[in-house]
């Protein structure tokens, strides 16, 4: 990988799908790469996401809700959107930034028991890592930079 690519994922709130790619892009990408998120506003962090992510060993509870600032912006090398709304509300990005949009499905809006809920946060779980990991391998072959 080129050196510390930094990685922006950006979400409505910052409360979960960002925050749960947050922590799977450190987890996988380690020292290859700066990870941030942020939301259009900050909602603060959603339980179920740091819980869903401490079964599989990784403790995102450190992580901050954040809203997305021009800093952050400028810094990044690769802007992911995780939901349409951000999606759409994303600033304009500085030339030479990658853009890319993955539409997932927010858990944070799952009904049913608390059993199902969680399934909807273990499948978004799942699906996250399966797109940083195809992220990252992408960065990693000069495929994205």
């Amino acid at each position: 990988m080129p050196d510390s690519v930094n990685i922006l994922f950006l979400c409505t709130g910052n409360s979960c799908r960002s925050q749960i790619a947050e922590g799977w892009a450190r987890h996988i990408g380690g020292d290859a790469v700066v990870v941030q998120s942020a939301g259009i506003e900050a909602h603060g962090k959603n339980p179920r996401a740091i819980e869903v992510m401490r079964e599989i060993g990784i403790d995102i509870s450190g992580q901050e809700s954040t809203s997305v600032n021009d800093g952050m912006l400028q810094d990044a090398d690769v802007v992911v959107t995780v939901c349409g709304h951000a999606d759409e509300q994303c600033p304009v990005l500085p030339p030479g930034i990658t853009k890319l949009h993955w539409p997932l499905t927010d858990p944070a809006k799952a009904i049913g028991t608390e059993e199902e809920i969680m399934a909807e946060f273990r499948a978004t779980r799942e699906e996250i890592e399966g797109r940083v990991n195809k992220l990252l391998e992408s960065i990693k072959t000069g495929e994205i930079r």
